[in-house]
């Protein structure tokens, strides 16, 4: 057994939320040490519906201090992230039979002021018969109405967090699980074990649990506490299928039992279609979509389209659980996206319960003053205002930073310029690495995925395995076929 010492903080769970609280707590200044037991982001943060948003919908179940915390933080991680953030216009048709139409101009009203919206446009009405973006739509939808978003790479926000929180202190270990934590005088015993059996020994002085779907089995089992919340398991699928329309607008779309679905430009010539909402009681890591969902989304798209999609259209689709925090409601989709604590004894256990991605930074800092009391010596709240990695471009231009970029490579074709701008942001340049030609980046496995990139992933972002570059850290397993995902698995040896 290898024994790491102390430390002040230990956070269980690579998520959003668990990265989001190592990065605050280091920031602090802090000791942490973050374990997770598989890859970071495998979970619920890579399964999301990618989009840092308000949360239109909650309006109705008067969630009005959610969405407002959720705008606020929306302009915050534009500024932070404007690499894998970035400002989307969402297409509401309207359906009368579903909300009338003046309930939907003042849901989007409040959604355009509660927030102290800054940098997007706020919402219009579109006529379907004349603006362009009524050309997929039936023409039985006339009236629609167009208001701001953003789209987020979340595997890639969860990434973000952790070099930001390595970079500032912390230790990052990843496929490597918690499996026992006992209280000893003033702190913790834990003992962490890696994938490949290798046992850990460590003392910390609080626990920060933020294991999303197991965080019951790491109070019960790890720990041997006990709760008094409780986490309601709600699985959401989404499907991807070839982007059936012009422009960069998204759309959303009423359902008839009351849920709305997101159509999301994906990927350049895909789309990215969900979520469904069901209750969820088996294991999180083998939760999948079924044929139900996937009619399910259809069903709620062809209604509004004028050339309906089938199966044989759906390339790609992909299932997570989402961790809620259980408030009795009957209704999965009426379930608080909200976020609470349980902070239980002397040395503390703070386990998180709810939350979503776009609120995740808030969640944080809100442990972290919990945690406060048994921490005194953490300084102040500080990650409003500082950039993620790759973040860091004057005035949270992208579209200038890009420029520069291929200004100083004019090598680099148009398109794999703007994915290492996306992807790595400000850190490009530690990528690209000096090279002066396509030759210099090695072996092209296809879509612009070259050695250099593998390289980089596997020394900078804890890439182990070729699931982790192309699906996680990357999405170029969206554009490979079974031969180049091999040579890929090959190249790397996992």
């Amino acid at each position: 057994m290898t024994d790491l010492g102390s430390v002040d903080l230990l956070v269980i769970g690579g998520g959003i939320n668990g990265a989001g609280i190592a990065r605050d707590a280091a920031g602090r200044g802090l000791s942490v040490l973050l374990c997770e037991k598989d890859d970071l982001a495998q979970g619920t943060s890579s399964r999301s519906g990618k989009l840092i948003h308000g949360g239109l919908r909650y309006l109705e179940y008067y969630e009005f201090r959610l969405v407002r915390e959720a705008l606020i933080e929306r302009e915050v991680l534009l500024r932070a992230a404007p690499h894998i953030v970035w400002p989307m216009r969402f297409v509401l048709p309207h359906s009368p039979e579903q909300r009338p139409a003046w309930m939907v101009r003042l849901g989007l009203f409040l959604y355009d002021h509660l927030g102290g919206r800054e940098k997007l446009p706020g919402c219009r009405r579109l006529d379907l018969r004349r603006d362009p973006e009524g050309a997929p739509i039936k023409e039985q939808y006339t009236l629609a109405f167009e208001y701001s978003d953003c789209w987020v790479d979340d595997a890639r926000l969860v990434l973000l967090n952790a070099l930001d929180a390595q970079e500032r202190g912390a230790r990052i270990m990843t496929r490597t699980a918690a499996t026992a934590a006992r209280r000893s005088g003033e702190a913790w015993d834990v003992t962490l074990r890696g994938s490949d059996g290798h046992a850990y020994s460590l003392c910390a002085r609080a626990i920060a649990n933020a294991a999303g779907p197991w965080v019951e089995g790491v109070i019960n089992g790890v720990t041997g506490s006990n709760a008094g919340r409780r986490v309601r398991l709600v699985k959401g699928s989404h499907i991807v299928v070839p982007k059936f329309w012009d422009g960069p607008q998204a759309y959303l779309f009423q359902n008839d039992d009351k849920r709305v679905i997101f159509v999301n430009p994906y990927e350049g010539d895909l789309c990215l279609i969900g979520t469904t909402d069901i209750p969820y009681d088996g294991k999180a890591e083998d939760v999948a979509i079924d044929d139900r969902e996937i009619d399910y989304l259809l069903k709620a798209v062809n209604r509004y389209i004028r050339k309906s999609l089938t199966r044989a259209d759906v390339v790609y689709s992909f299932s997570g659980v989402r961790p809620l925090y259980d408030d009795n409601a009957a209704n999965p989709s009426a379930v608080t996206r909200d976020y609470v604590f349980d902070v239980d004894g002397t040395p503390p256990l703070l386990s998180v319960f709810g939350g979503k991605i776009t609120t995740y930074r808030k969640l944080a800092e809100h442990a972290l003053q919990k945690l406060k009391p048994f921490l005194p010596q953490m300084s102040g709240d500080w990650t409003a205002a500082a950039p993620l990695p790759g973040g860091d471009m004057p005035a949270a231009d992208f579209d200038a930073y890009l420029a520069a970029l291929q200004r100083r490579h004019g090598w680099l074709p148009a398109p794999l310029a703007r994915h290492y701008a996306r992807l790595y942001g400000t850190r490009a340049e530690k990528l690209i690495n000096g090279a002066r030609s396509l030759k210099d980046l090695g072996h092209d496995f296809g879509d612009g995925l070259f050695e250099s990139e593998i390289d980089y992933l596997r020394a900078s972002e804890w890439a182990m395995t070729a699931e982790d570059i192309l699906d996680r850290r990357t999405k170029h397993g969206l554009h490979l076929d079974e031969a180049q995902r091999a040579a890929v698995k090959q190249f790397i040896g996992g």
